[in-house]
């Protein structure tokens, strides 16, 4: 433990160092040689988080948190702080913008998701209610559903009679998630929902698809989507990027679930694990893009 406190602490005291030695030799800092170095994307603005994170200044270190409307003002301190001046970088101000609006808006979107995870669906709530008939018809078209609770709901993958009792792990993101696809890719969803009726490769649709949810969001959590949300999204991420990520891993998710034969649904688990980990290597990638494409 010990050894581990002073290697962070030499290796902080090394950085500050280095810092200073190539300011001194290029007449610019740290946030200038990345913002000028690299791509618009994820490595950019990784590189840029990490700077800011890492600085002694409290005005860099702020900047990190802070809504939209007093992002100029940031961005104008920052410049002020670093000495940093228009006429001689004329593109750090917006770059620097673009890279604190993308690590800002990360932040801003788990805030939403996780407020429409903790949302309960409510059979008494009109709009609840309509959103699950509208995921009925979209991938049912030809069929009536009976009644409101009913066997049915089996027949695109709920375990019950009555599909508000699946949401409870995911709240109201789950059927947000599910609606979403069916709205946005319904040629794909539907495909998907015939593949998971397949009498041998078959697995709960909508089950499966709240446990995508699952996984998105704690992906989400960790922060282990920056990459791929600071490679496809320019500016601020709003949460229908989040549900087109999950379109992506339902789409991917059936793909992967069909090339490899499962002998039965018990070994569900074993090959959630297994996409999990594909996913994961993927977002190492530093030009990411977890994209469904039609």
């Amino acid at each position: 433990m010990l050894g581990a406190i002073w290697q962070y602490v030499f290796a902080s005291f090394l950085r500050h160092w280095l810092k200073w030695l190539i300011r001194q030799a290029t007449g610019t800092c740290e946030l200038q040689r990345i913002l000028a170095g690299y791509k618009p994307g994820a490595t950019r603005t990784l590189k840029t988080e990490y700077s800011l994170n890492s600085s002694k200044s409290p005005v860099l270190r702020a900047s990190l948190k802070g809504s939209d409307d007093d992002l100029e003002k940031c961005v104008g301190a920052i410049m002020e702080a670093k000495n940093v001046k228009q006429e001689k970088d004329p593109q750090f101000k917006e770059k620097l913008h673009t890279s604190l609006l993308q690590i800002r808006g990360y932040t801003s979107l788990y805030t939403s998701v996780e407020d429409m995870r903790k949302e309960v669906f409510c059979s008494e709530n009109q709009e609840h209610e309509a959103m699950l008939l509208k995921l009925w018809d979209l991938l049912m078209p030809t069929v009536k559903l009976e009644s409101r609770v009913t066997k049915q709901w089996g027949d695109i993958g709920f375990q019950g009679d009555d599909p508000k009792t699946d949401f409870r792990g995911m709240g109201l993101l789950g059927l947000m998630n599910l609606l979403f696809f069916s709205q946005n890719y319904t040629e794909e969803a539907r495909q998907v929902l015939s593949h998971a009726n397949h009498p041998k490769l078959g697995y709960s649709y909508a089950i499966v698809g709240i446990n995508l949810t699952e996984m998105a969001y704690s992906l989400l959590k960790s922060g282990a989507l920056k990459p791929h949300f600071y490679n496809t999204v320019p500016g601020l991420p709003e949460v229908r990027h989040f549900h087109q990520l999950y379109c992506y891993l339902a789409f991917e998710f059936d793909k992967f679930w069909i090339t490899e034969e499962p002998e039965s649904i018990m070994q569900f688990n074993l090959y959630r694990e297994k996409f999990h980990d594909i996913v994961r290597a993927h977002l190492k990638e530093p030009d990411v893009s977890l994209t469904l494409t039609k």
